[in-house]
């Protein structure tokens, strides 16, 4: 890696932390610290909506709990808002992103948004990039590398909401390249919007992180667990005992003999290695994994 590492963990305030999030904030501070870089946490609150009172306080003070502490004051998105403007009016004055009044409802039969209003110049409304006729590949450093065409397999897709909130394609990019991030680690649930962050930064003129998607912890139907359904052990689990999970959840082999939750991480740090987490986790129950 060129330029000095930069990492982050980025959870949305919808509840606590949960076994799938604490995999990505495991992986991607071992993939910092493996390079001798920053790891960032920056609080993904842009959606009041969703939100649950207290829970980003919950999970940073979970965090800390499991011994990980950012390397900088820890990121709001909702501080960011003017930034977020300032994106959304270089796209719309370029003639990069146009205003869109279709409902879900009028969508609901298109896969793909079929350009309705790329040439009304309509007011308040929510706001759609527009994709290009063109081909584009996401290299992931874990998963399979994929080649999508934009305007076919993406289209116009929104940056902007109704509501007048920044849509969360828009602020990940924005607050990714004032973070200096060189790499995005997250779970596959979000491979889907790398190649609309991948295009957003061209359209930007912002840098491109890598990007290491790791997978996601589902049962036999392949359903993604959660803490909801009550099939996430995280909240019965010990500091000692949740990290070592995530370790070998995530392909690391820790000794059984460590029992201190700081040696357990110096022995992380020195034998990381990314290539070894899994392409897909384990569909059995994850309580018979054992700690």
């Amino acid at each position: 890696m060129h330029k000095p590492y930069r990492g982050r963990f980025a959870p949305s305030p919808t509840g606590d932390l949960h076994l799938g999030s604490l995999l990505s904030a495991v992986a991607s501070y071992l993939q910092a610290r493996k390079y001798q870089g920053q790891w960032l946490i920056r609080i993904e609150d842009i959606d009041p909506p969703r939100e649950v009172h207290g829970s980003a306080a919950g999970i940073l003070k979970d965090l800390k709990a499991l011994g990980m502490q950012a390397d900088e004051d820890v990121g709001y998105q909702s501080h960011n808002t003017a930034a977020y403007q300032q994106a959304l009016a270089s796209l719309l004055s370029s003639g990069k992103a146009f205003r869109c009044g279709c409902s879900r409802k009028q969508l609901k039969n298109d896969p793909v948004y079929p350009g309705n209003c790329r040439k009304l110049q309509l007011d308040a409304c929510a706001v759609r990039l527009k994709a290009a006729t063109r081909q584009l590949t996401v290299i992931d450093q874990l998963q399979k590398s994929r080649e999508y065409a934009l305007a076919e397999d993406i289209g116009d897709f929104i940056i902007w909401r109704a509501d007048d909130l920044p849509a969360y394609q828009l602020a990940v990019v924005v607050d990714d390249a004032a973070m200096g991030i060189t790499e995005v680690v997250r779970g596959c649930d979000l491979q889907g919007s790398t190649p609309r962050q991948l295009y957003l930064q061209e359209c930007l003129g912002l840098p491109h992180p890598d990007y290491l998607h790791i997978p996601l912890l589902t049962d036999k139907s392949g359903r993604k667990l959660s803490k909801r359904d009550n099939d996430d052990p995280l909240n019965q689990l010990q500091p000692l005992a949740a990290i070592r999970l995530a370790l070998r959840l995530l392909g690391q082999q820790p000794p059984p003999e460590i029992s201190d939750l700081n040696k357990l991480w110096e022995w992380a740090i020195v034998h990381w290695q990314a290539s070894n987490i899994p392409l897909q986790f384990p569909t059995s129950s994850i309580r018979g994994l054992g700690c």
